[in-house]
């Protein structure tokens, strides 16, 4: 047994398990089942009516279905109750499908702007009626995927990763509606490559902050919304505490977060400050797989002490 798991095998455990997320399960279904259908449409009318811009919009849709399977995929994994191996379950599923929905996103749109590039070199000829009707049922398709998401957008960065996803198309659809009527308007071919490009741009910019917050939660870093050093502060502040030491806190998932620690308190602890504290913590910072290890003596040197040690 190593010195860390001697450590924590002497620990107290306080434990606020937070309620599953809500299921997502059947938005999933429907969102996916609709964008497949649009995709399906959107690219055969976008070859059709040679728009750059109505094809780049199949493509983001289509891996957006993707992105929607592995989000769904990680919502009935992280459902799974642990077992001897896993013994957190498969929770941390949801975090490796937000990083792979941005990353894929990032993809689709480096090489939408590869074409989009190439087509200012070779201006092609676009039915501007045709993007305006199919890109307007984007509109419609991918708002009602969004609103099935958009409550749980708030708790769960892998619901929110799937809302993002599906109001940037609406918003990239409408986009190519206007494209499309300047097009039919004017003439102009260069609309299509423009519109092309600020589409990529746009979904690059909407996805960023999904992709940090997922490379963060993948490495084990203390969500955002919480303050590592608030939350020091307020171990330190519970009765009989003089010292806080091996602090750790890290998502188990995009919508569950634990947290260990060693107190020393001279006087010891109960059962009944343990729990306490366990829900403090849930309550005021959503903490809610605590594990608390309390030590008596100030004198015995532990040998997690040290900030620099893990």
């Amino acid at each position: 047994m190593t010195e860390h798991a001697d450590h924590s095998a002497h620990g107290r455990d306080g434990h606020g398990h937070a309620h599953a997320p809500t299921d997502f399960g059947k938005a999933f279904a429907i969102g996916i089942g609709l964008n497949i259908a649009f995709v399906l449409i959107e690219a055969i009318y976008g070859v059709w009516s040679n728009s750059l811009a109505l094809v780049a919009d199949a493509g983001h849709n289509l891996s957006d279905v993707l992105g929607l399977a592995v989000a769904c995929a990680a919502a009935v994994l992280g459902n799974r109750a642990p077992t001897a191996r896993y013994t957190y379950g498969m929770k941390g599923s949801s975090i490796m499908a937000a990083l792979f929905n941005a990353v894929i996103l990032l993809v689709a749109m480096g090489a939408i702007a590869w074409e989009a590039v190439r087509r200012f070199a070779e201006p092609a000829p676009v039915a501007g009626i045709t993007v305006m009707v199919v890109a307007g049922i984007g509109i419609l398709v991918n708002g009602v995927t969004a609103w099935l998401f958009a409550s749980g957008r708030k708790g769960d960065l892998n619901v929110k990763g799937a809302f993002l996803h599906m109001a940037a198309d609406a918003a990239v659809s409408a986009g190519v509606v206007v494209a499309g009527l300047l097009i039919t308007l004017t003439g102009w071919r260069w609309v299509d490559p423009v519109t092309s490009l600020a589409i990529a741009a746009m979904v690059v910019w909407s996805t960023w902050g999904l992709l940090r917050e997922s490379v963060r939660m993948s490495l084990d870093a203390v969500p955002s919304g919480i303050d590592p050093g608030a939350v020091r502060a307020h171990l330190r502040d519970l009765d009989g505490v003089t010292a806080v030491h091996d602090l750790h806190v890290w998502p188990m998932s995009t919508t569950e977060v634990a947290l260990t620690s060693h107190l020393v308190m001279p006087a010891g602890a109960d059962d009944t400050f343990l729990m306490r504290a366990a829900h403090e913590l849930k309550d005021r910072f959503g903490i809610a797989h605590v594990t608390l290890q309390v030590e008596t003596s100030e004198a015995t040197a532990c040998a997690l002490a040290p900030d620099g040690v893990v």
